[in-house]
């Protein structure tokens, strides 16, 4: 691999901005990581050293962790670290005062036409960037985690978010990788928490009601909707369960999904518009024609993915 002529300047050297460095460096690009807390850095350097050698063990890595990790400049300087980046990647704390602190100075600190994106888990953009003068840079960049392993990151802009800035990070995150998603509006939360946040909710309380175990709760979901999940959603998911898709799935189990969330205190009903615009994404997707094609494309991946686990275990 070419080295590339981009720099990140990565904003706090814990899990995610470790995680962040290694994305960036294995794609050939410079990392300079900063933390004011020196001790940390030098953890953060061995944490990047031990995961690299792991993810050269199961041949995920192009180069040498050796290689990968000497593209890291670790920094106790905010300005030479944002100093003709490419991008910047705030990885700070979950706190809020931290977070308009910190764009503050990157904002008075970076060249007005570098992203300023945020690794926030819940915080959105207008939050922390809102009064600032380069606000019209700044975003949120939600990575899963480890965004080395999984490749999906949300795009969150602010309504003051330009909208070249939006597409010049979509842009940067695709080339290093990554599978960016670009959302609509800002939430607190975004989607992939928001997602994650509804099932453990309802696990809690099906814990809470004496319905089922941890453990077994756990296993419903290892063992039945995660192997789907690991490479479909969950509208994909019924769309292709129920002949007719999706509009036939919301007709015949919306009520009762209806019933489930009344007895939490949530009415979100499956409405008949709401339904439409599902239905008719899915279909600009996978037409109904394609349908039965596209369940036995869902059986061969699971037929596989339980193919590996056999192996796996034979091993």
């Amino acid at each position: 691999m070419h080295p590339s002529a981009h720099v990140a300047g990565i904003i706090g050297s814990g899990s995610i901005g470790v995680a962040f460095a290694i994305v960036f460096a294995r794609s050939g690009w410079t990392v300079r990581l900063y933390d004011p807390d020196a001790e940390r850095l030098k953890v953060a350097r061995q944490e990047i050293i031990s995961k690299c050698s792991a993810l050269h063990h199961y041949s995920l890595l192009q180069e040498t962790p050796e290689v990968i990790s000497a593209r890291v400049v670790l920094c106790s300087d905010l300005a030479s670290t944002v100093a003709g980046a490419t991008l910047i990647q705030e990885c700070a704390p979950e706190q809020l005062a931290l977070k308009i602190d910190l764009f503050r100075q990157l904002d008075d600190l970076a060249e007005p036409s570098i992203v300023l994106a945020s690794s926030s888990s819940a915080l959105t953009a207008s939050s922390f960037a809102e009064t600032l003068p380069g606000r019209s840079r700044c975003l949120v960049a939600h990575p899963g985690n480890p965004p080395y392993l999984l490749p999906v990151i949300e795009i969150v802009p602010a309504p003051f978010t330009d909208a070249k800035c939006v597409d010049k990070a979509l842009e940067l995150y695709a080339e290093v990788g990554l599978t960016p998603v670009r959302l609509r509006k800002e939430i607190e939360g975004f989607v992939f928490n928001r997602l994650q946040g509804a099932l453990l909710r309802e696990a809690y309380c099906l814990v809470r009601d004496g319905v089922s175990s941890v453990a077994d709760i756990d296993k419903v979901v290892s063992h039945g909707l995660g192997l789907r999940w690991a490479f479909m959603g969950p509208f994909e998911t019924v769309d292709l369960n129920t002949r007719g898709g999706v509009g036939s799935h919301a007709l015949k189990m919306g009520p009762a999904y209806a019933r489930m969330g009344a007895e939490r205190g949530q009415h979100d009903p499956w409405t008949a518009d709401l339904v439409a615009e599902v239905e008719a994404q899915r279909r600009s997707l996978i037409p109904l024609e394609e349908w039965e094609a596209r369940v036995a494309w869902r059986d061969r991946a699971l037929m596989e993915r339980a193919r590996d686990e056999v192996q796996r275990k034979l091993q």
